[in-house]
């Protein structure tokens, strides 16, 4: 069985703009002293316009993926991956009839293609979205069990043996947001009646995950203004004067400065928390 990397880090996320969201301050910081190997599973070609002269449908992915690179250099990090498949819309949306929409994807396939990478650098820690996906994006979802799937197979010499050897078993670790961060980013600008866009058709009482679910939040605070500048590179998605920055601004502080997890599997952290620390 080989050996980890234990300064490395692989992300596994559905869409740009996912990264900077719920991790892109502990990316950031990690990637100051150590590796970080960032996996995304399609461009967003169905995702918001936010400025028409920005992009069309017909070449928002494109667009996307150079927001997307522009957005890991931001926060240091220039290996990043694509598994190629295509952005399945929100729930509900024509987007999911497409065979080759992500939430589509034949499982064992998609997880090979996690495998691939995780026997191939040897994360210590793999970062991906908690089972809700922040919201029940399906792409959300299906990036969250597809390299849930991944993580286990990639230490069981049983699974894709033609994809290498086994490697050691490393920890798992999901992105998420506390329900009382998502009710008072969107919850309290809905009742006054702001604009939240699609999450006015969602029930807020229903995002993220309820508080006491997340296991540990690490102090980002450094890393705020680095990943409020990623985020700008993601101009398709999030325009100036728009909803993030009409957000309360103690609200905005923490969730720029705060990043919220959920232990998922593998090596145990020492004792109850792991501090500041995803390697602890």
């Amino acid at each position: 069985m080989a050996a980890l990397d234990s300064t490395t880090i692989v992300a596994v996320f559905a869409h740009p703009d996912d990264e900077v969201m719920g991790s892109g301050g502990t990316l950031a910081k990690h990637a100051e002293h150590g590796r970080v190997v960032a996996i995304c599973a399609t461009r967003g070609e169905l995702g918001e316009i936010s400025d028409p002269s920005l992009a069309t449908p017909e070449n928002l992915g494109e667009v996307r993926e150079r927001e997307l690179l522009d957005a890991y250099a931001v926060l240091g990090i220039n290996d990043v991956r694509f598994l190629d498949y295509r952005d399945s819309g929100m729930a509900g949306t024509e987007g999911n009839n497409d065979p080759s929409a992500f939430m589509n994807a034949d499982p064992e396939e998609a997880v090979a293609k996690i495998v691939k990478v995780l026997r191939e650098v040897g994360p210590a820690v793999v970062i991906t979205f908690e089972k809700t996906g922040g919201y029940g994006h399906p792409d959300h979802l299906a990036v969250h069990r597809f390299t849930t799937d991944a993580f286990q197979a990639a230490s069981d010499p049983n699974s894709y043996p033609e994809l290498g050897e086994a490697i050691a078993p490393g920890r798992l670790v999901y992105a998420g947001f506390p329900r009382s961060l998502m009710k008072a980013m969107f919850g309290r600008a809905k009742d006054a009646g702001e604009d939240v866009g699609f999450f006015s058709e969602l029930d807020i009482d229903q995002l993220g995950l309820p508080d006491d679910a997340l296991d540990f939040v690490l102090n980002v605070r450094e890393m705020a203004d680095r990943k409020l500048a990623a985020m700008r590179t993601h101009r398709t998605q999030f325009q100036e004067g728009g909803l993030v920055s009409r957000i309360p601004e103690e609200v905005r502080e923490d969730f720029v400065s705060h990043e919220y997890f959920q232990f998922g599997g593998g090596v145990p952290f020492d004792g109850d928390r792991p501090g500041n620390d995803l390697f602890a």
